[in-house]
């Protein structure tokens, strides 16, 4: 029986995104997406999206601090991702984007169309009350979905 929207060959994953800030969770969640690509043969795509805290405007002194913090970070994200993805022998691209996360891995996943998303959970408490970016994922998503704890 013929699918048209089946691809033979296709078994498994060839590209993941993970997003990834810094934070332990997310983290776990990089790590958890490169043992998964590692296993299937796959790619992985690594995003890194920065905010821009509401009080810099208010403070400008204060911004050109923590854009160079948040630049740092990336890049020390960045070469993180380099050195793990040549000893684990996979291939990984690592993406910086401004803006917010939530919409920048959507964009990002529908751009390279992605076969699944990984995504550290939340450490916020207030997030249970109104909701977090893996939940809005998880709900919104036209692509697999995984919340690393």
């Amino acid at each position: 029986m013929d699918n048209p929207g089946f691809e033979i060959g296709t078994d498994g994953p060839r590209l993941i995104l993970v997003g990834i800030d810094g934070s332990d969770t997310s983290l776990r969640a990089g790590a958890w997406a490169a043992g998964i690509a590692r296993r299937e043969g796959c790619a992985l795509l690594v995003l890194h999206v920065t905010t821009t805290p509401p009080t810099i405007p208010a403070a400008p002194e204060a911004g050109a601090a923590w854009l160079q913090t948040r630049h740092e970070v990336a890049e020390q994200l960045r070469a993180l991702v380099a050195t793990e993805s040549e000893r684990l022998g996979f291939p990984a691209e690592f993406l910086t984007r401004h803006g917010n996360p939530y919409q920048e891995l959507i964009a990002v996943a529908d751009e390279h169309r992605v076969d699944a998303v990984v995504i550290g959970a939340s450490m916020q408490a207030g997030h249970r009350f109104v909701g977090s970016l893996a939940a809005r994922l998880v709900r919104d998503a036209r692509w697999p979905v995984t919340v690393v704890p």
